[in-house]
């Protein structure tokens, strides 16, 4: 064997282990989601009846509710997913008390307050799981949309505390600042309160099925 295929030959585990842990942090690139960003409220203008201008609305908002940023952490499993392919997530991890993950291995072991770029690691000071019961993983827009409406599986909120946590909550943010490797929700944290705030005041209609 020649010096430079030993070399070679020595490297390879090295760019195998590499990868290996890439791929266990999520870093492996995605493929890329289209993204044409949020049509605005005012697009929907045309629509002159407000029920069916509601559902329009709600479904515009639904490209970011059901965009794998959203949904990994909204399963209905009791582990959470990740990638834009939501595959389970990798090392495994449980729901555990409160979302949290399980003693000795809570969600912030690893995730810290923020996005960890040179280890394709994402975090914020809340990382944790939505409760079982805001699960959307497996459902229609029209299910998850008659979710969000129901107190008991929204968290407690009222119509306008839920336009609030869209428009303004930093948990909610962090799907448009995801941090290296993952591909963001389409549009912006504004432009989507805008369109939740605009549903709940034609009426909060939801898409059939």
């Amino acid at each position: 064997m020649s010096r430079r295929a030993g070399a070679f030959a020595r490297l390879v585990p090295g760019i195998a282990a590499v990868v290996g842990v890439a791929a266990v942090l999520g870093s492996v690139a995605a493929p890329a989601l289209a993204d044409a960003g949020l049509a605005p409220v005012s697009a929907f203008d045309r629509i002159a009846e407000r029920d069916k201008r509601s559902v329009a609305l709600f479904q515009e908002a639904g490209r970011v509710i059901m965009h794998p940023r959203c949904m990994n952490c909204h399963p209905d499993s009791d582990w959470p997913r990740q990638g834009d392919h939501m595959q389970r997530h990798e090392p495994p991890v449980v729901r555990g008390a409160g979302g949290f993950g399980a003693p000795g291995m809570h969600c912030n072991t690893c995730h810290g307050a923020a996005n960890f770029d040179p280890g394709r690691v994402p975090g914020h000071e809340r990382w944790v799981l939505a409760p079982i019961e805001m699960a959307w993983v497996g459902k229609s827009l029209g299910e998850i949309c008659q979710q969000l409406k129901d107190p008991a599986r929204n968290g407690g909120k009222s119509l306008d505390k839920l336009v609030e946590h869209m428009a303004e909550d930093s948990l909610v943010g962090w799907g448009w600042q995801p941090g290296a490797g993952r591909t963001p929700v389409p549009g912006t944290q504004k432009a989507f309160g805008a369109l939740i705030q605009a549903w709940v005041a034609t009426g909060a209609h939801c898409p059939k099925g």
